[in-house]
């Protein structure tokens, strides 16, 4: 079993990242068993699909590891690393890019959200990233790819590349990838607009917990998240159709490890006045811990390059084997 997955530094990791990616990738991590490997990245060479300031990139790559190791991702037991120290990551999305087909890329949805009405001005790398993507978790022949519903599709292109070559090569070099869904996380929703997701991207800071927030920031923004006017009901029935009450609820339930059924128990009848303070104690208290530990890293910028550094140096060894079976594949001479 080796378990792969990434995030791009790009913005602040929230709330939504954490408990949607960050905090299962840390319980896989403690899991693991002898012979069972986790590799997480970070995906700076998907960043530059669309300008990034160079030095921002630089930082942003080093705050998004900080903020990986702050949370439990430990750099001695899973594999942690940046993209573009790894250069089979490119080379194998080029191989790639011969066996994928353009009607493929043509259905991802991604990009036509990402490239909007100006297609024909989008960079060229946005259109053939998830080919980069399926690049990243096929070079380690990764078994199991923690993924959220908006990624399915990208897992399953790879998927898809991944079985066209073995049956155009005659190979079985590729393993397909499995997702792994995580029942238990629901995605974060907007604290503004419960129809929308928690993302770093939102130009509202306020639609968001970022893991950098302090505990009066939390508050603050708890107690302004758009909620409604109605009590908290008995069931989960009772919060159809009510997407910013749900979203508190699913938090707290989430962050606790609870079902909803058992926070509703608790709180309902009461309004928001009530959930709301408890949530927003609940919140500074799983992130404080881990705000402190990435100030602190912050503080020891070597020691994150250091720790990336080495995560890359153990990643090569993967990367290398894998290319030379597809060099040896495709006819490539030695």
């Amino acid at each position: 079993m080796r378990i792969f997955s990434g995030i791009q530094p790009t913005g602040s990791l929230h709330l939504g990242n954490y408990l949607g990616a960050i905090r299962q990738w840390v319980r896989m991590q403690d899991a693991l068993l002898p012979g069972q490997e986790a590799i997480y990245f970070i995906a700076d060479m998907h960043a530059i699909t669309v300008y990034q300031e160079p030095a921002g990139l630089r930082q942003a790559t080093r705050e998004i590891a900080a903020a990986m190791m702050a949370a439990g991702i430990d750099p001695a037991r899973a594999i942690l690393f940046n993209q573009s120290q790894v250069h089979e990551h490119a080379e194998l999305a080029w191989v790639l890019e011969c066996v994928a087909r353009i009607g493929w890329l043509n259905r991802m949805t991604q990009f036509k959200e990402k490239s909007g009405k100006d297609r024909e001005g989008a960079s060229v790398g946005l259109f053939a990233y998830p080919v980069l993507q399926a690049a990243d978790v096929l070079l380690y022949k990764a078994t199991h790819v923690p993924v959220g519903d908006d990624q399915k599709q990208h897992l399953e292109l790879a998927r898809d590349i991944a079985a066209k070559f073995n049956t155009d090569y005659s190979c079985e070099i590729f393993p397909l990838p499995e997702p792994l869904v995580a029942a238990a996380a629901p995605r974060v929703r907007s604290l503004r607009d419960g129809s929308a997701k928690m993302s770093k991207s939102d130009p509202s800071d306020m639609s968001r917990i970022n893991l950098t927030d302090t505990a009066d920031d939390i508050r603050q923004k708890i107690r302004k998240a758009k909620t409604d006017p109605e009590p908290i009901p008995q069931t989960a029935a009772g919060l159809e159709g009510r997407p910013e009450a749900r979203n508190l609820v699913e938090i707290y339930a989430t962050l606790l490890d609870r079902p909803v059924a058992s926070v509703l128990d608790e709180f309902a009848g009461q309004g928001f006045g009530q959930l709301k303070p408890a949530l927003a104690e609940l919140i500074v208290a799983t992130l404080e811990p881990i705000n402190a530990r990435f100030r602190d890293l912050l503080a020891q910028p070597d020691k994150i390059d250091a720790a990336l550094a080495t995560g890359a140096a153990r990643a090569r060894p993967l990367a290398r084997e894998t290319l030379a079976e597809v060099h040896d594949a495709v006819g490539f001479l030695k």
